[in-house]
């Protein structure tokens, strides 16, 4: 592989790798809300009623198990709400009537809940529901994007005639293969857990994967990291340490990037994937370099 240039490299990292599926899990959404599908219906009853506060007690008194609906009305994921105001304050439980009628149908009132449901400002509260899961549902993004760059990663493992595995422990590899990884192990007292671990027939490649977004000090932490496991591994025969990093994060942190960059020899990104850098990589007696 020709000498590359760090500049040049880092123009090809991407903004972005969210996958359609990152935004809303549509499927846990449904579920979700299919859960309290009766319980959300008797409360349909409510939409509009006159008396709105008689109807509700009623409605707690015949169907108790209506209460645990309430905290998602309010996108509350928690069966238990705290409360207060002037009067005072109150530990409202849901999942069974633990407060009075009257303590409830308070709740309901400060809360906005009975203009909400009495004022026609929503017409169904199946659909209501619905929209409020898909907000709770966009806090999981975070852990949602975390794994996509390993899912991108194992895409392009699997298109080629290779022996990978997943999530690997150092002493797993010690042990499997009997070869000794003290040198970047800190003398045995690491327990480093690899994201892939490709098995050729001369060589042992492990390999880490990132992705980010934003800046911050844990880019450079990553990269000093990374730099000092890539010259620790040089001592090891027939071992290659990979990272697959990219994102528009590394923008802020260019500077430790290119320091690991010139320092190791198997640092690629998504680009590279796409350019079959795997295939040039994992065939026997390849020659790392730039």
């Amino acid at each position: 592989m020709s000498k590359r240039n760090f500049e040049d490299w880092l123009t090809t990292f991407r903004a972005s790798i969210n996958e359609y599926s990152y935004y809303v899990d549509f499927e846990k959404v449904y579920h979700n809300v299919e859960e309290f599908k009766i319980e959300i219906n008797i409360l349909n009853s409510l939409i509009g009623a006159p008396n709105i506060e008689t109807y509700f007690e009623k409605i707690l008194k015949k169907y108790p198990e209506c209460l645990k609906v309430i905290p998602i009305l309010l996108a509350v994921r928690s069966r238990e709400i705290f409360c207060q105001d002037e009067n005072s304050s109150k530990n409202y439980i849901f999942n069974k009537p633990a407060n009075s009628i009257e303590e409830y149908k308070y709740f309901m009132r400060r809360t906005g809940l009975f203009d909400l449901i009495q004022s026609h400002i929503i017409s169904n509260l199946y659909d209501y529901v619905t929209g409020v899961e898909v907000g709770l549902d966009s806090n999981g993004r975070k852990n949602r994007g975390g794994h996509q760059m390993e899912r991108l990663v194992e895409s392009f493992l699997k298109k080629i005639n290779v022996e990978y595995f997943k999530e690997m422990y150092l002493t797993e590899i010690e042990e499997k293969w009997k070869v000794d990884l003290s040198a970047i192990s800190a003398e045995g007292t690491s327990t480093k857990r690899w994201d892939f671990v490709v098995k050729t027939a001369d060589k042992i490649f492990v390999i880490e994967t990132n992705f980010y977004t934003g800046g911050g000090s844990k880019l450079n932490e990553t990269a000093r990291s990374y730099k000092m496991i890539a010259e620790e591994s040089k001592n090891i025969s027939n071992f290659e340490f990979v990272w697959i990093t990219d994102g528009g994060g590394w923008y802020s942190a260019k500077r430790n990037l290119k320091e690991t960059f010139l320092s190791l020899e198997n640092i690629y990104n998504i680009a590279d994937l796409e350019c079959g850098i795997f295939n040039e990589l994992f065939t026997p007696n390849n020659v790392a370099g730039r």
